[in-house]
């Protein structure tokens, strides 16, 4: 049985020049974080990848955490 997952933690993030708050669980954070450092990008150009490819109606919390689950998604299948 895995640990209970951590509480939501608000980070800042600049997302063309616009301040916005995003609260993720510590492991979400950590996740995204992993991404963006495999990739060479800051948290705040990914997110802003993220925020662009997101439908309007969904928030940008939620877009981060099915992107990080896609990510992992993929890679676990090769």
């Amino acid at each position: 049985m895995s640990a209970a997952p951590e509480r939501p933690v608000k980070h800042s993030l600049t997302l063309r020049g616009h301040r916005t708050s995003v609260s993720l669980e510590g492991e979400f954070w950590r996740a995204f974080r992993d991404i963006a450092a495999a990739q060479g990008k800051t948290i705040n150009a990914l997110a802003i990848e993220v925020d662009e490819a997101r439908q309007t109606d969904i928030g940008l919390a939620s877009a981060i955490r099915v992107f990080v689950l896609t990510h992992f998604q993929s890679a676990a299948r090769g």
